[in-house]
């Protein structure tokens, strides 16, 4: 039974300690002051135990035990602050939403038939079970084909991102292979790319139609100007350099930094284009990486790799889901919600 807060302070056989039920931390301040006055300290809080169905929709409730010191403390402690409670152990959808679960997804989660009882379990333990799940169902690894286009708005990292893939070719997978520079009618500034194609020893073309020679080596990668405005002549000539180089591999580069919103309308935009992969910049410039869950668990691109850093080398994680799993659960010690 939940106890009102008015009616709820229990005197304990100890002199002058009391035990009450609340809701939260606000709560109890509220009542240890209004009832006990501000010399009284918190001696303990723990979880109520909760049976039957109850413990599935009813909200937490912690008993609290509370203390008046014999004597008057020459300072009231202050219970303004949540660190004054002992930490509650969060509930398992709590920490999801937190991470950036969608909620399509805990729609999903919530009506599965092993829901109810990693709800119950201790979080650690529900958070590896779920941890592995997803890396069982997240979609698999799909291989790039041999002609490739990096797409994305201005800004996101896309050629850097052509960098990391092609220096990774280049040095791990000792491939060979052809750069082209696409600029159509609108500029494509990238000097760090010759200078890096130079270094490499990789062939950088600008494109041309009909001058451009067939690309030599084991692959071909497109450089192409941010993406266009939908229904602009931009467009169409993009679409149709697509079709007629025959570039099925088509890599969306999102910006991790950017908001929701804006992520999920350059998601939609790099889908205009029949983009295949996705690879998501500068997670160094975002700490909460939970809103990327939407695409690589919803989403229908294969994962390509996370950019962690400026650098046109390294600083690449392939292991996209194992990644975003450390930087937004708290497993092992490491939570970073």
């Amino acid at each position: 039974m939940i106890r009102r807060k008015t009616d709820s302070i229990l005197p304990l056989d100890a002199p002058g300690t009391y035990r009450f039920s609340v809701g939260s931390a606000a709560e109890a301040v509220e009542v240890i002051r209004a009832r006990l006055g501000p010399a009284a300290r918190v001696v303990s809080v723990r979880n109520e135990p909760r049976s039957g169905l109850g413990r599935l929709f009813a909200s937490a409730r912690f008993e609290v035990v509370a203390e008046l010191p014999a004597e008057p403390a020459p300072a009231p402690a202050s219970l303004n602050s949540v660190e004054t409670l002992a930490p509650v152990e969060p509930r398992l959808p709590a920490v999801l939403r937190r991470a950036g679960f969608p909620e399509r997804l805990m729609g999903r989660l919530e009506a599965s038939p092993g829901w109810r009882d990693a709800a119950q379990r201790p979080l650690h333990e529900a958070l590896a079970d779920l941890s592995r799940d997803l890396r069982t169902a997240a979609r698999p690894p799909k291989a790039l084909p041999p002609r490739v286009a990096f797409l994305g708005a201005a800004g996101v990292g896309r050629t850097s991102a052509l960098c990391k893939w092609l220096a990774r070719e280049v040095f791990e997978q000792s491939r060979t292979g052809t750069v082209w520079k696409v600029e159509f009618d609108r500029p494509n500034p990238a000097p760090s790319l010759e200078v890096f194609c130079e270094a490499l020893g990789v062939p950088l073309e600008h494109y041309a139609p009909g001058a451009t020679g067939e690309p030599i080596g084991d692959f071909l990668f497109a450089d192409l100007p941010g993406l266009p405005a939908a229904g602009s002549r931009a467009e169409r000539e993009c679409a149709r350099f697509l079709e007629r180089e025959r570039i099925s591999g088509r890599v969306l580069v999102l910006n991790a930094a950017y908001d929701a919103d804006a992520l999920r309308a350059a998601y939609a935009r790099g889908r205009d284009f029949g983009a295949t992969h996705l690879v998501c910049t500068h997670l160094d410039e975002a700490p909460r990486c939970g809103r990327l869950w939407e695409f690589l668990i919803e989403g229908e691109l294969a994962p390509l790799f996370l950019g962690t850093g400026p650098g046109l080398t390294g600083e690449l994680e392939t292991d996209v889901l194992g990644t975003v799993l450390r930087r937004t659960l708290p497993l092992h010690g490491d939570s970073r919600l």
